[in-house]
């Protein structure tokens, strides 16, 4: 399990799984609005990284960013890191 910690949000941390064929898988919020979270990570469970990316990134909710555009965030991050 990867492990992001948010900044600009209600949510403190972002907690998810990528496989080798580039699905994101597991994710879970901690903090932020229970309901519209578990929303997002029920919807996303199974998608590939690239269209998770790019359905998420740049949305904004408080401080220019949101729990989604941190998700982005964070799997652009995992993407880096791993030279996907």
């Amino acid at each position: 399990m990867n492990t992001y910690f948010t900044r600009g949000t209600c949510s403190r941390q972002i907690n998810y799984d990528v496989t080798e064929e580039g699905l994101v898988k597991n994710v879970q919020f901690i903090g932020g609005c229970r309901g519209n979270l578990q929303a997002v990570a029920r919807l996303v469970e199974g998608k590939h990284i690239d269209e998770v990316i790019s359905l998420l990134s740049g949305i904004e909710c408080r401080g220019n960013t949101s729990c989604g555009d941190q998700l982005a965030k964070a799997l652009s991050k995992y993407k880096e890191k791993n030279n996907l």
